[in-house]
């Protein structure tokens, strides 16, 4: 008995062996995945195509959605999205729902420069940590007959 009572006292007084160190750096915290916000334009073909804004940030929904609203277009980089002078977005997440209130009628846009707010949309989400298979719904100032109803993005996923 005397015995496994001895060994246990010289194990706790032997510790484990580790010394104590100070404290030390774990470097700097970690600000994204990307230097940029990835919004969607449309090329000459009229295709969908994805373009990098370098922001230093990865930014919001509501940021990325702003930028392409203001962007001018280009041959290269054109929206089918009225310029209508406002740009800021309302954005509500729900789980997989991104819903949308953006300063356009249904007029506004084409089928196409709804898939670029959609898939901007989606970019945004999915580079903070959303989910690839989010839909997203649009409210529009003035809408169009079923013009709310969920969407995906036809490039992304």
């Amino acid at each position: 008995m005397r015995r496994p009572g001895w060994i246990i006292a010289v194990l706790l007084l032997a510790g484990c062996g580790i010394e104590p160190t100070g404290v030390t750096d774990g470097g700097d915290a970690p600000t994204g995945v990307a230097p940029g916000m990835t919004l969607y334009f449309v090329d000459g073909t009229g295709a969908l195509v994805a373009q990098q804004h370098d922001t230093d940030r990865l930014g919001t929904i509501s940021d990325a959605l702003s930028l392409l609203l203001a962007s001018s277009g280009t041959p290269q980089r054109r929206t089918e999205i009225a310029d209508v002078g406002v740009t800021r977005v309302g954005v509500i997440v729900a789980g997989d729902v991104i819903e949308l209130r953006v300063p356009l009628a249904g007029r506004d846009v084409t089928a196409r420069g709804i898939d670029q707010i959609v898939c901007t949309a989606i970019a945004a989400h999915v580079q903070s940590g959303g989910s690839l298979h989010s839909t997203v719904r649009i409210i529009f100032t003035v809408a169009e007959p079923g013009a709310d109803r969920a969407r995906t993005c036809p490039v992304i996923g």
